[in-house]
């Protein structure tokens, strides 16, 4: 991609069991300086959760959802591949960001959670999630594919993207798809990696598969945010 691009995108509820790796340890995750507060998390849940003792694989084998079955990531090959580890970050309510290759093991933690005595996550995540991604997306283009209760662990007026882009998807009669929401994400996600495009109107030129396209007049363009809608077609 030709100007720094950075995607932000939810964990899935659906995870591949089991694993190879072995157990999570520090000092083996992409963002490193998160390590101490993913520790903190595991010691909150105690040291007999699946979290602590499980066996690990890549972050991008382990989710298993509508979105990453969509993204399809081990079709992608060469320099979409490279992109991938590259520009993708999944915003974890245990992990905080988990790069594509990191190793986790399976877990189920929501990021909308309550963990005594750390209270609610998105919460207490946001002062060190926010401080990881001040560099990562200072000057980038930065795709906000997060729902409400993992965007809501960043404090995004801290951070200077050179573009915050959202997505939403329209149905033909004008109303928020919801059901779909993530496989049609996926989508995109794969088209932005394969393409390398950094322009977010550069949509208007991308047919979606589920037949969705790029509507500029519903859609809201400013020099640092997008909120592009992408309506349903007849």
């Amino acid at each position: 991609m030709g100007a720094k691009t950075v995607i932000l995108l939810p964990p899935s509820e659906g995870k591949t069991p089991d694993g190879s790796g072995p157990p999570w340890s520090s000092g083996r995750s992409a963002v490193g300086a998160l390590d101490r507060h993913r520790m903190a998390v595991l010691d909150a849940l105690g040291d007999d959760h699946p979290a602590r003792t499980g066996a690990t694989m890549p972050a991008l084998d382990r989710y298993s959802g509508v979105l990453y079955k969509e993204l399809d990531a081990g079709t992608l090959r060469g320099t979409a591949r490279r992109r991938l580890n590259r520009n993708v970050l999944t915003v974890s309510g245990l992990w905080g960001l988990a790069a594509p290759t990191d190793p986790i093991p399976y877990y189920k933690l929501k990021m909308s959670s309550s963990v005594p005595p750390l209270g609610k996550l998105s919460t207490w995540w946001r002062p060190h999630l926010t401080d990881a991604l001040v560099s990562k997306t200072v000057g980038a283009v930065v795709w906000d594919l997060l729902p409400n209760e993992h965007a809501a662990a960043v404090e995004w007026g801290e951070l200077q993207p050179r573009q915050r882009v959202t997505v939403q998807f329209l149905d033909r009669s004008g109303r928020t798809v919801s059901h779909w929401n993530k496989l049609l994400k996926g989508s995109i996600v794969r088209w932005l990696l394969q393409t390398g495009e950094t322009d977010p109107l550069a949509l208007e030129c991308f047919t979606h598969p589920q037949g969705y396209r790029l509507d500029l007049d519903a859609s809201t363009v400013e020099s640092d945010r997008c909120a592009l809608v992408m309506r349903e077609q007849d």
